[in-house]
């Protein structure tokens, strides 16, 4: 394996790595996050609260 290949693989890694922990910190903590507040705010819709505009 020569320097050229070498450092593709090295790149390849750091772009999969990146890849998989920003899909691990979507599934953990974004995606909840957004449906929490979604249904918090159709909660108080349906409830016929006025929704606080910040």
């Amino acid at each position: 394996m020569d320097l050229s290949q070498f450092s593709g693989f090295l790149v390849f890694l750091t772009i999969f790595t990146m890849g998989f922990w920003l899909m691990i910190f979507l599934l953990t903590f974004v995606i909840p996050y957004w449906l929490v507040g979604y249904f918090r705010e159709a909660w108080k819709y349906r409830k016929g609260e006025p929704v606080k505009k910040d």
